[in-house]
């Protein structure tokens, strides 16, 4: 959530970034409430304080008073006072309650090094990596999508998926298996050789962890829910890692902290008919490995830097081509305050398909999950957190058959996987 002194103290500056940056009435809208119910709160607040203070007075006076007649009117005077007092507390609670349910529909602010924009029309492309690794393999005129290659090399297996568990869902054999497994593996590798810790966390987490990282409330209807305990299915191992440090202050001297986990996903795909839902690009389940950062305050735009190059480590690695793109205020997650994507190409659906996004979000998270660092004798304060995907699956095993497919059907394997693989060089019918 976002800092309330600074909405407080600095109201129109923010509600003009939500429409002049954010281009989010909506969440304007929100703030202007905000503003009003915190000062009705604070209103409410002081005469709270005002009554206990003269209940506290009439309190000592009793106890001094002799006459029985004088002593009863004190009495009836503290007894007027806690009535009223007991008003004004039911009333707080009840504002208090819907303060904390519109703070925490409010979006992140965006850094200010962020660029301006409505879209993701306006994004920007930093950098494209790869056309050597493109002019290196052989020329196929016409390249095949991922699932005809899937189906034809017995890798994909879409019918018995749905007949499992309906739209959206498919399984993976054999080869096609081994080569996700191996993925996984190889970027959990990279990863720690960078530094990062490894978590293997729970699936399912309280509605509290959810709230922590800002999926719930805003995306409440793309979860899957236990019917009868509080549990939510994770849509990101960002989740529980993020929220292992829920309620704790951290050494200040112990950041950064990376750590780095796998993890299964679940999320309602809420697709529209058309070409995006074929093949394996979009489901209801799919793997993910995810590196999340806590840092200090200071270094957040420097550590963003360094998870972008993490990232695309494992995409030099694997020799894909690929681009990071920079989003513009209009095209920020709920959470983030900066954020970039790196996009890998995939020659046989001839577009460009989301691996990863590493995104700060300053102390957004933070304030939610109230996570701190301190120093010595100084006061806590919030981290900031970080997380990008290093990477996404299956689009990154889409990637692999799309671009080391090969004219006589097979499908080459990156020289990085082939240890992962027993040294298979090729994949075959």
């Amino acid at each position: 959530m976002i800092d309330m002194k600074l909405l407080r103290e600095r109201p129109e500056e923010v509600l003009a970034c939500y429409r002049d940056r954010l281009f989010d009435e909506d969440a304007a809208a929100t703030a202007q409430r905000v503003v009003g119910l915190d000062q009705r709160r604070r209103d409410l607040l002081a005469r709270s304080e005002e009554l206990k203070s003269k209940r506290n007075t009439e309190s000592a006076a009793v106890g001094r008073e002799k006459d029985p007649e004088k002593r009863q009117a004190l009495l009836s005077a503290m007894n007027n006072y806690k009535d009223q007092i007991g008003k004004l507390d039911a009333e707080l609670a009840t504002l208090d309650a819907d303060l904390r349910k519109l703070e925490l529909e409010l979006p992140n602010l965006p850094d200010p090094s962020v660029p301006g924009g409505r879209s993701d029309t306006e994004n920007k492309v930093l950098r494209e990596i790869g056309d050597e690794w493109k002019r290196a393999r052989p020329t196929i005129p016409s390249p095949r999508p991922h699932w005809e290659i899937g189906e034809a090399l017995g890798l994909i297996d879409f019918e018995r998926g749905v007949k499992l568990s309906g739209s959206r869902f498919y399984l993976l054999r054999g080869t096609g298996a081994r080569l996700q497994r191996a993925l996984i593996s190889f970027m959990l590798d990279v990863h720690l050789e960078q530094g990062y810790e490894e978590v293997y966390p729970p699936s399912m987490v309280k509605s509290l962890c959810m709230e922590g990282t800002g999926q719930l409330p805003k995306f409440a209807d793309t979860m899957y829910r236990d019917a009868e305990e509080d549990f939510t299915f994770v849509p990101t191992a960002e989740v529980p890692v993020t929220n292992m440090y829920r309620d704790e202050v951290l050494a200040a001297e112990s950041l950064p902290r990376n750590h780095v986990a796998y993890s299964v996903c679940y999320r309602r795909e809420k697709m529209a008919h058309g070409k995006d839902t074929r093949g394996i690009k979009r489901g209801h389940q799919f793997d993910k490995v995810e590196m999340v950062k806590f840092v200090a305050p200071e270094h957040g735009l420097a550590e963003l830097d360094k998870l972008v190059d993490d990232a695309e480590e494992v995409l030099r690695r694997l020799e894909l081509p690929y681009r990071v793109i920079e989003m513009v205020t209009g095209d920020l997650s709920f959470t983030a305050c900066k954020k970039y994507d790196l996009e890998v190409w995939a020659p046989g659906c001839n577009e460009w398909l989301e691996v990863s996004s590493c995104s700060l979000f300053g102390d957004f998270q933070a304030r939610r999950a109230m996570i701190r660092m301190k120093s010595g004798k100084d006061k806590p304060r919030y981290v900031h957190t970080l997380n990008g995907s290093g990477l996404a699956l299956p689009r990154t095993l889409i990637a692999v058959l799309e671009n080391y497919q090969l004219a006589d059907g097979t499908v080459e394997i990156p020289n990085a996987l082939r240890p992962y693989l027993g040294g298979m060089e090729r994949i075959k019918a």
